[in-house]
């Protein structure tokens, strides 16, 4: 769903971007209170993954084809606020490097790619596994339903923008059935994908999945025919718990994924692309600013053979990705350090 510049026109473009702008400013302060040493890493990686998910386009309908958006995805694993900020940092480097969503445009991607899923999403997370049985199960199920709501929701997003702001004269009636008809489908892919990789983190690490923290169900023992709580064991060290071995494997599989899988996708156009042809939206859309990049349409420019020009243009996608995303959580979380120290007033002692 990454809009094109021309789409919509400049007013609602610029005042779309003051609305990013000032999300994303909520969401580093946010950010703070959801990083610690242990998942500042983590959301560097959930970023590259979301880059390298996004190269997957799957078919979902004739002659249409769909992606991971990953609001959901980012949201339930590392926390709303880093979320949005995740995916910020994707749709930042795909517009820059890879001629991906236009530049003019990034506030309205960024608000819909980003703040609408990840608000949406993680809203009917936490609303679902306060009602269902609490478990790993209600987490995967929870997971499901809330990023395949995302979808449509950000389908809606796009077409009320589309309404105030649109460059062409169409019907948004049939602009906004098509959108959240096609969308459906892909929030169903969305939904699978989402799922499986929540479930996944849980299984071996549930204490780095934040939509999973307060989650925790108590062990029981049978004394004399009464279920009693076991006491709380002690704390293991993060030292002992580390990471690393979870973060390698994250980002073995993001380089797999988009350095290999990728040139597999569909090569049919995403929803809002079929849309856009079908129903005349893209009478206006410009060339991107960025078309004369060496890594533009995700290739390596130059190079003739598709496949290990796509599988480069993943790779380096990923590992830039993780990179800067890395960067900024870590500067986040350093900040939170800071004004933790700060906050600690000094002890003065005086002489009797």
């Amino acid at each position: 769903m990454h809009v094109p510049d021309g789409f919509i026109n400049a007013p609602v473009s610029a005042a779309t971007g003051v609305v990013a702008a000032a999300a994303v400013a909520v969401s580093l302060r946010g950010a703070r209170r959801e990083l610690d040493e242990r998942t500042a890493p983590l959301a560097g990686l959930v970023a590259a993954f979301i880059f390298a998910v996004q190269m997957l386009n799957f078919p979902v309908a004739a002659g249409t084809s769909g992606h991971l958006l990953g609001g959901a995805l980012a949201a339930i694993l590392v926390g709303p606020y880093t979320g949005v900020l995740c995916i910020a940092v994707v749709l930042l480097m795909q517009g820059i490097l890879f001629a991906d969503g236009g530049l003019t445009a990034l506030g309205v991607n960024i608000t819909v790619m980003g703040v609408v899923t990840a608000v949406v999403a993680y809203a009917l997370f936490r609303a679902l596994v306060k009602i269902l049985p609490r478990g790993r199960r209600a987490i995967t199920v929870a997971s499901f339903v809330a990023a395949l709501l995302s979808v449509p929701a950000a389908a809606l997003a796009f077409t009320f923008l589309y309404w105030i702001g649109g460059t062409t004269d169409v019907s948004i009636g049939k602009v906004a059935t098509a959108m959240v008809g096609v969308h459906i489908l892909i929030g169903i892919g969305e939904a699978v994908i989402t799922a499986l990789t929540v479930g996944a983190v849980v299984a071996v690490r549930p204490d780095l999945v934040h939509g999973a923290r307060d989650l925790r169900q108590k062990l029981k023992l049978r004394v004399n025919g009464e279920l009693v709580d076991v006491p709380d064991a002690e704390p293991v060290p993060v030292t002992a718990r580390s990471h690393r071995k979870l973060w390698i494997t994250g980002l073995v599989s993001s380089l797999v994924l988009a350095g290999f899988v990728s040139f597999y996708a569909s090569a049919n156009p995403d929803g809002l692309e079929k849309v856009a042809a079908d129903k005349g939206i893209d009478a206006k859309a410009e060339e991107h600013a960025s078309a004369d990049s060496p890594l533009a349409d995700y290739g390596i420019e130059g190079l003739e053979n598709a496949r290990l020009s796509g599988g480069l243009a993943g790779v380096i996608g990923v590992g830039v990705t993780v990179v800067a995303g890395s960067a900024v959580f870590w500067s986040v979380r350093r900040r939170r350090g800071e004004e933790s120290e700060k906050s600690v007033s000094p002890v003065s002692t005086s002489g009797v």
